[in-house]
């Protein structure tokens, strides 16, 4: 019994976390084999020899350079904007008083039970009246707001000590010289938590690209990937697409190592109440 106690989580964990790399090796494998060996009965997990020139040929059959570097674009200025917005937005929430405060919040959070796609049709007749239509402004501008960041924001605010505040002012500090230089600086946990899910989420957005962006030139990943996926099976090149699928998931893995030693703490801290 001692020992199932003690093994037992490890083994349901153990188990958990092949479960969910197993679809990525599939992917990983996939992408080197040759197209004869896909479907092939058993699958082969472990290919060999390795056929390195499926992504050579990826590069060569569709833009993959373009599509690449629009999504890290679009996600990078989605990404930074987003997290600014919703600091100084969830600042204001928290320390700043004006009126109808608490009422605006509670708008903000409304939206939260709004589905986003009930939103598509008017925004993009509004981008359409802009003049954003096929343009990098649609692509970046509709993703800068969010009303999860304001309160991941505002709940972390809560708990910012006034002390530091009164400090800040009584060295000659006004309310946004506050923010920039005392307040955001410690918010870095919950600024890597929130980009982590709006990275994320700008990286795998299809929906809205698709509907928004005419031009070859202007798809993103998602988008131009998805030009590889042919009506039938048989006619799918599916190495090549299993490669795409491959490097299309890089930036976000490496986006998420980068934030991870914040991203718990920014979630746990930005439940704190005052």
């Amino acid at each position: 019994m001692k020992i199932l106690r003690k093994w037992g989580p490890i083994l349901i964990l153990t188990v958990g976390a092949i479960l969910t790399l197993l679809p990525f090796w599939v992917m990983l494998a996939t992408s080197l084999l040759g197209r004869e060996q896909v479907f092939q009965y058993p699958p082969d997990l472990f290919p060999w020899p390795l056929h390195f020139e499926n992504y050579a040929r990826l590069f060569d059959q569709i833009a993959m350079g373009t599509y690449f570097w629009n999504s890290v674009l679009v996600s990078a200025l989605t990404t930074a904007g987003h997290v600014l917005f919703c600091a100084m937005a969830g600042y204001a929430f928290s320390r700043m008083q004006f009126p109808y405060k608490n009422a605006v919040f509670f708008i903000f959070l409304m939206t939260l039970m709004v589905p986003p796609q009930v939103n598509i049709v008017p925004l993009y007749f509004l981008m359409k009246l802009f003049g954003w239509v096929d343009r990098y402004e649609a692509l970046i501008m509709p993703g800068l707001f969010g009303a999860f960041g304001v309160f991941l924001f505002r709940q972390w605010f809560n708990g910012f000590p006034k002390e530091l505040e009164e400090a800040a002012r009584m060295d000659g500090c006004n309310p946004l010289q506050t923010f920039w230089r005392v307040a955001l600086p410690l918010a870095t946990p919950a600024m890597a938590a929130l980009a982590i899910f709006v990275f994320i989420g700008s990286w795998n957005s299809f929906m809205w690209p698709l509907i928004v962006t005419h031009s070859d030139n202007l798809r993103t990943l998602p988008v131009g990937i998805s030009a590889l996926k042919e009506s039938f099976r048989d006619v799918t090149d599916w190495t090549l697409l299993m490669a795409a699928s491959t490097v299309s998931i890089l930036p976000v893995i490496g986006v998420f190592l980068l934030g991870q030693r914040y991203f718990i703490q920014g979630i746990l801290m930005g439940g704190v109440k005052e």
